[in-house]
């Protein structure tokens, strides 16, 4: 069995997840899954926007104009996927990106990248921020077409 670097494992901490066989694809499926609703989508950039230190609940309603409830679920999808956390200050529930699943999530994406021996190794390279790329590919990529 390969072993799995640091932010791998950050995939399998979830305290209901073990890695078994299948259970590292499971978990980015259900990970992904949280992502592919677009209010979900909005909270999630949004708080990776926002940094380590989080927002606020009610910010994060009002810069998304969320109602309480609707902002309620889509938070605990989130949570439940692994993606954010919370923590409590003072009177307030502060959202913030698990950064250590997100990464772990985006190599799991790559893990594989350009492995069928084709001689095009490079083909992944910068795609997700690597040496001298500048940045993670442009949104506006997605779905077309990547020319060798």
């Amino acid at each position: 069995m390969k072993k799995k670097t640091a932010a791998q494992r950050s995939l399998d901490k979830i305290p209901y997840l073990q890695y078994i066989g299948n259970m590292e694809k499971t978990h980015a499926l259900a990970t992904l899954a949280a992502l592919a609703q677009e209010t979900r989508l909005d909270i999630f950039r949004l708080l990776v926007q926002a940094g380590h230190g989080g927002l606020p609940v009610g910010q994060i309603g009002e810069r998304l104009g969320l109602p309480s409830a609707t902002l309620s679920f889509h938070l605990a999808q989130l949570k439940q996927a692994g993606l954010i956390s919370f923590h409590r200050k003072s009177r307030s529930l502060i959202y913030a990106v698990n950064y250590p699943a997100m990464t772990g999530l985006m190599d799991y994406l790559a893990e594989n990248c350009c492995r069928l021996g084709d001689g095009r190794e490079a083909c992944c390279h910068g795609a997700l921020g690597g040496p001298g790329s500048g940045t993670i590919e442009s949104s506006a990529n997605i779905g077309k077409e990547v020319k060798p």
